[in-house]
């Protein structure tokens, strides 16, 4: 079966959805209080969460750095290399 002439152009016809104007994006050249502003969105049952996991993530930073900087029996460096 042959395609008619009617639809050879209908197949090669952009779109309605093609011939409309691409959306903005919602990040672009946003300043810092648009994005503040976006921490609304957020839902209030999520805000503890974040909180207890920002209090962790921070009592972990504490304690590497400490174990890193107080305990003299880790070794940082080679020592007594013999080459």
């Amino acid at each position: 079966m042959q395609p008619t002439t009617t639809m050879r152009l209908r197949m090669f016809q952009p779109t309605k959805r093609m011939m409309r104007a691409a959306p903005k994006e919602d990040q672009s050249a946003h300043t810092i209080s648009q994005r503040l502003r976006t921490l609304k969105r957020i839902p209030p049952e999520l805000i503890p969460l974040g909180v207890v996991v920002g209090i962790a993530v921070g009592f972990a930073c504490y304690s590497l750095g400490r174990k890193l900087v107080v305990d003299k029996q880790m070794r940082l460096t080679r020592s007594n290399r013999s080459d």
